[in-house]
């Protein structure tokens, strides 16, 4: 079964759990694998290549699992040249509605002589696998590996080969990252016009990222006639990655005036599995990564705030909530403007006249200096200007803790909430956890921790240090610091400083009509 495309529909085909996973430390569990299909799946990605399974049998069982539960994308299974993969990989994607077989080998001179190949016996190799391949499923993708650095005449031998024994989609991968966006496009166009075949197959492009410019080479691909775009969430791959998902859907939608073409990528779900793959693979998302970086939609410039203030395309072309953020993030920092210190006092309830925002801003700017990030309770401390720490809803009056080599360490903590002490043990995975949980014990809320440092100010086995706590709740952000010889009181009383906080936060709400 071939996939068909109209001429202006780019099929998208993820790569996350095979090639991204193959980027050292990234591996993944089952469960998270499964989680992650699922995901792509419900966003509407074309293809999910679920795996490599004659690489473990753990990998074997995820690609059998999601091709067992996947709804609508294609399942894929990747595999080498040989009859024993090819086997492997059908067993694994026969359950998917709609299975595919990828198989691979490397053309280009350095990596014939791997398994040293005359072209006449790869030649020969690529048409026994590929009519293998077919005879088993109708759906069947063949890669030329490192295509880019393959002789031109030799490639469209090999292409011509594998689609008379049976291929329905050729891959053309620029496997080192090596090739400029003309080149890629210029490849594609050369291999459409002359492969005899080449206009009953869909042609798919397959960019790293070595040099940067994965994204402009897929996208010059499609403009050359390509119509499948491999690719990864948040562009996770080997060395320096590959084509991010992302990049190419949001660019396809932004801008359909030079690229009229579509995908059926559902991009408010982009955020999301963006974030989730951040997590369960252990590589984060860097903060000026475009689309779904944490500047992405920040500004902190008082000329760009001011602006998006006033109108949000003068320094967007996209809106947060195309790819499912709920809003721009004006950072307050030492680069900010009196109007985005205004908006963001307004929000958190503050009604503030001209003089008196005049002499705010100049202790914000004050706090600015010696802070990267001004965030929303520091501005609620300039505003409260001097309230005792006292007068605090929740304060730590005992803490003792158990700790050492044998679990479980515990944590026997007494809190003074709104005047009436509260006691309770708990235990955690060391004295600091087993700490938290007792807070969360005697005050529980629904704050999500989002960091927890800790700096020794001093040198020396009494140093003292300053522990620093961030937490979220509905969107709200705050957070805590505290400072003691004892790392753990310290803890404790930057995560109650948090929490007090986020009590102020609660009871502060933008007034209406604002």
């Amino acid at each position: 079964m071939t996939m068909t495309t109209t001429s202006d529909h780019v099929l998208i085909f993820d790569t996350t759990l095979r090639d991204g996973e193959q980027s050292p430390g990234a591996t993944m569990t089952h469960d998270e694998k499964l989680e992650i299909a699922e995901m792509l799946d419900d966003m509407g990605v074309d293809i999910i290549e679920a795996g490599f399974p004659i690489a473990s049998d753990g990998d074997f069982a995820a690609v059998s699992e999601i091709a067992k539960r996947s709804k609508s994308s294609v399942i894929c299974g990747l595999s080498r040249a040989n009859f024993k993969d090819i086997d492997r990989c059908a067993e694994a994607v026969r359950h998917a509605a709609k299975p595919r077989i990828h198989t691979f080998i490397g053309t280009s001179p350095l990596h014939r002589e791997i398994p040293n190949l005359s072209k006449d016996e790869m030649a020969d190799l690529i048409h026994e696998t590929v009519t293998h391949a077919r005879n088993l499923t109708d759906d069947v993708q063949w890669s030329a590996m490192d295509a880019t650095r393959t002789e031109h005449d030799y490639l469209c031998r090999v292409i011509e080969i594998a689609i008379k024994a049976g291929a329905t989609t050729i891959n053309i991968p620029d496997t080192v990252g090596y090739t400029a966006p003309r080149e890629s496009a210029d490849l594609i166009r050369m291999l459409i016009e002359k492969v005899p075949g080449a206009d009953e197959v869909t042609f798919a492009t397959h960019c790293h990222n070595d040099l940067g410019m994965a994204t402009a080479n897929a996208l010059a691909a499609v403009e050359a006639g390509a119509r499948q775009i491999e690719c990864t969430i948040n562009g996770l791959g080997e060395r320096a990655g590959n084509t991010a998902l992302e990049e190419v859907v949001m660019a396809l939608k932004v801008r359909n005036d030079i690229m009229p073409w579509s995908t059926g990528v559902d991009t408010k779900k982009i955020m999301n599995i963006s974030r989730r793959v951040a997590q369960v693979s252990g590589f984060a998302v860097q903060y000026n990564k475009a689309i779904v970086g944490k500047n992405a939609f920040a500004h902190e410039s008082g000329i760009h705030q001011d602006g998006m203030l006033k109108n949000a395309e003068t320094f967007e072309i996209m809106r947060p909530e195309d790819v499912g953020l709920s809003e721009t993030s004006l950072v307050l920092g030492k680069h900010s403007g009196r109007a985005a210190l205004r908006d963001r006092l307004n929000q958190l309830g503050f009604d503030v006249g001209d003089n008196q925002l005049k002499d705010v801003f100049v202790r914000f700017k004050e706090l600015a200096d010696r802070k990267k990030e001004v965030f929303d309770d520091d501005l609620i401390a300039l505003m409260r200007d001097g309230t005792d720490a006292e007068n605090d809803r929740i304060q730590v009056k005992f803490l003792r803790v158990i700790c050492g080599t044998e679990a479980p360490q515990s944590a026997d903590l007494t809190l003074e909430i709104d005047g009436t002490d509260h006691q309770k043990t708990a235990t955690g995975d060391g004295p600091v956890d087993a700490t938290f949980n007792a807070i969360q014990h005697l005050f529980p809320h629904d704050a999500t921790l989002q960091l927890y440092q800790v700096h020794a100010v001093t040198e020396g086995t009494d140093a003292q240090a300053t522990v620093s706590v961030r937490m979220e709740e509905n969107g709200k952000i705050v957070t805590g610091q505290s400072s003691d010889t004892d790392t753990v009181v310290a803890s404790a009383k930057a995560y109650v400083n948090a929490l007090n906080n986020l009590l102020v936060r609660r009871e502060k709400t933008k007034p209406e009509g604002v």
